[in-house]
């Protein structure tokens, strides 16, 4: 059931509405677009939609309900997006980690924050840094070496949804920022790992590249309602591309994932994710046909 609450919060001159499905995101999604809302409205489980559609989203079918309603039947339909999964809700986080990594350098740990918090990023986001650090914790015991955890915060710092010349130029940034700081041939892996995000294509011997690999690509391993999050945060990255266009082009990466054998690098990386990223990716898939 698509819900929305009364026109309340104040933004933009005017008020928003809060847009939420309880059952699942395909079906918010489906009924935004068939709306006309825009997909940059979405923001990780619901829509923000001004005053001036309340009543035509009603006309269309969403039930109208109190904002308390609406907050527990989201929470009850286990979609809500948790505070610490907000960009800005786990910058305290984030620059802990930073600093305990690096203390000597804080305004860099502060410059690569922002990056991860542009506005333009809805899945390459902190969010995602953030659950990439935390998968190799998984991955490592809570010991991954020193330059795959600096590969992932540097590995999306450039993002403009360019494969390639984003991760060189992540690369790059890595190697300018970490030559004072850090021993060359490091600071040099660092950005060979960011390069190798590229692919997710790590040599057999390749035990850091495996690692950074297995933990940017743990999502596809998810729960279905989180990689649906992940799906919905993919599509808003790519607001600009038009839908056709998306589809063809996010189903030729689906593919490209599929085939890689091994899709996870590392024994624990296979074991925690490979079984449930295969049914996800075979469902979007067909989803996407």
């Amino acid at each position: 059931m698509i819900l929305i609450d009364p026109p309340f919060w104040p933004a933009h001159g005017t008020v928003f509405s809060h847009l939420v499905s309880d059952r699942s995101l395909v079906e918010l999604h489906e009924f935004a677009v068939a709306a006309g809302v825009s997909e940059r409205a979405f923001d990780q489980d619901h829509y923000d939609v001004p005053e001036r559609l309340y009543g035509g989203l009603v006309a269309a079918g969403a039930v109208p309900v109190s904002g308390k309603h609406l907050v527990r039947a989201l929470a009850a339909s286990g979609l809500r997006v948790k505070a610490r999964h907000r960009g800005k809700s786990v910058e305290p986080a984030l620059q802990y980690r930073w600093d305990t990594l690096i203390p000597a350098a804080p305004k860099v740990g502060a410059e690569l924050l922002r990056r991860w918090n542009e506005p333009h990023r809805h899945y390459h986001s902190a969010t995602h840094l953030l659950a990439v650090l935390e998968a190799l914790d998984l991955l490592t015991d809570g010991r991954p070496p020193q330059p795959v955890i600096l590969a992932a915060w540097f590995h999306d710092a450039f993002y403009n949804g360019v494969p390639g010349k984003d991760e060189e130029e992540s690369a790059l940034l890595a190697q300018a920022h970490l030559n004072p700081l850090i021993p060359a041939d490091v600071a040099a892996e660092v950005s060979r790992l960011v390069r190798l995000t590229a692919t997710h294509s790590p040599g057999p011997t390749d035990h850091a590249g495996a690692l950074l690999c297995d933990a940017d690509l743990a999502v596809l391993g998810g729960p279905p309602e989180s990689y649906a999050r992940y799906l919905a945060g993919v599509r808003a990255d790519y607001a600009h591309i038009r839908p056709a266009e998306f589809n063809n082009g996010r189903a030729a990466v689906v593919r490209r994932l599929l085939a890689l054998d091994p899709l996870f690098h590392t024994p624990k990386g296979r074991a925690l994710w490979a079984g449930q990223a295969h049914v996800n990716l075979n469902n979007e898939l067909a989803h996407l046909h």
